[in-house]
């Protein structure tokens, strides 16, 4: 399970006034934001970003220059594949050293959604375990042998939000290296990449 909320695409105008630095062609910029401020490129800085895009590595650098924040709720396990992402990104999560005992445990914490029966039982029956331990924790916040009890114990299928900060370089690399993953969660990022301003033209560019 993986969901993706509150997505903010930025600095779309400075990136491609950025991108005409090298020839001195900023009088050829035609985007403009509409009524819902919304940055739209126009014809010639839309055709030059293309065909920026297209040119490799060395010549995109405008697009580490376009940034996209968003909210991303995940299992652990997810999380450890998404940290081979560490160049040009940001992540602040919730924390689990802090906060893991300020709720009671309950199903819904975890992915599950591929479990089989025998899976769910197994899940329910640490769900009941990692109650007890906070419930401990709770009760004396010098026992520290619960808290471990709950971390050590806390399956990789926890869910876990992070406010993340990437950008649109970021976005061609982890959408050619993770569109064909075996985890349903890279799918699930894979389309959402797919639907951000301009995608097909700036991120999809190997389709």
């Amino acid at each position: 399970m993986l969901t993706i909320e509150r997505v903010s695409v930025m600095n779309i105008e400075n990136a491609i006034r950025g991108a005409r630095n090298p020839m001195n062609s900023w009088a050829k910029m035609d985007s403009e934001y509409d009524e819902n401020g919304n940055y739209l490129l126009g014809e010639n800085d839309l055709d030059l970003a293309k065909r920026l895009a297209h040119a490799g590595s060395d010549h995109r650098k405008f697009l580490r220059q376009i940034f996209v924040s968003v909210d991303i709720t995940a299992p652990l396990y997810w999380w450890k594949e998404f940290d081979t992402y560490k160049v040009g990104t940001v992540a602040n999560s919730c924390s689990t050293m802090h906060k893991i005992h300020s709720k009671a445990f309950e199903r819904d914490d975890f992915s599950h959604d591929r479990l089989d029966e025998g899976g769910l039982r197994m899940l329910d029956a640490t769900i009941e375990y990692l109650e007890s331990e906070r419930q401990k924790f709770c009760a004396d916040k010098s026992d520290r042998q619960s808290w471990h009890n709950m971390i050590q114990m806390l399956p990789s299928s926890y869910n876990q939000m992070r406010t993340v900060t990437l950008n649109y370089e970021n976005l061609i690399n982890m959408y050619y290296a993770r569109k064909s993953h075996k985890l349903a969660e890279w799918h699930t990022v894979c389309d959402w990449i797919a639907t951000l301003p301009y995608a097909n033209e700036l991120i999809l560019i190997k389709d």
